[in-house]
């Protein structure tokens, strides 16, 4: 059994993708980030960054004590090394994956990330911050799409560099991308939302999606107010 910390943002998405993949027994821990669920001692005795998801393996594969593991490519790393799956064997199919893997993890996700930040949360709207995100948002689709000529997945066969990219893709939209301007990676989107452990992914987050569209003023402190220390200790 696998407890994930969850709550169903791109990189809560990625793990649930492997385990359905992988039919991974796991159960759900939610962790609600606007309510201050990441601060708990916890789950910082899980995840010290204070961020989410973060997964406990009951059933390590050394037959050891239990492994707490926080970072989502750590942690998909971990499990397709647990698991030998979507993950290739062989050396340089191995460091084809692991570099896109740590694209998305280093590139992909942070700039996406700040691209919804200033396009959708930021309390002002920063004209600068939002062409910044935008444009780097789009040479990264620009760079998944090239890369996507060499074939139908990201690294050769279907990979953990694909299940990483693609939560980071879904909301293309909210980061002012077209996928029409980008063929190779909407060929490539399509055809892993289609996949059913994908559509059973997000049906697994959906209890724990949002209802309301933005954040009340202690909500934003939680979620874009952190410093060294945690809100409530400002």
């Amino acid at each position: 059994m696998i407890d994930l910390y969850y709550w169903p943002t791109p990189n809560g998405h990625k793990i649930t993708i492997f385990l359905e993949e992988t039919g991974l027994v796991y159960r759900i821990m939610p962790v609600d980030i606007a309510k201050g669920d990441q601060f708990k001692p916890d789950f910082l005795a899980i995840s010290p960054n204070n961020r989410m998801p973060a997964i406990v393996d009951h059933a390590p594969a050394d037959g050891g004590a239990e492994i707490a593991l926080f970072e989502s490519g750590a942690i998909l790393l971990y499990l397709a090394e647990k698991t030998g799956r979507l993950l290739p064997d062989d050396m340089r199919g191995r460091l084809r994956v692991l570099q896109w893997l740590f694209w998305q993890v280093g590139g992909l996700g942070p700039m996406a990330g700040q691209n919804h930040h200033f396009g959708k949360y930021a309390p002002a709207r920063i004209p600068y911050a939002i062409d910044r995100y935008n444009k780097e948002t789009a040479r990264l689709y620009g760079v998944l799409d090239r890369e996507l000529a060499k074939g139908p997945f990201i690294a050769g066969e279907y990979s953990i560099a694909d299940i990483a990219c693609y939560p980071w893709i879904v909301p293309h939209h909210d980061q002012g991308q077209d996928l029409d301007d980008f063929p190779r990676v909407k060929r490539w989107f399509e055809s892993i939302r289609s996949r059913p452990a994908v559509t059973r992914a997000y049906a697994a987050g959906a209890p724990y999606e949002r209802r309301r569209p933005d954040f009340d003023a202690l909500e934003r402190e939680i979620l874009f107010g952190q410093g060294a220390a945690r809100p409530a200790e400002k």
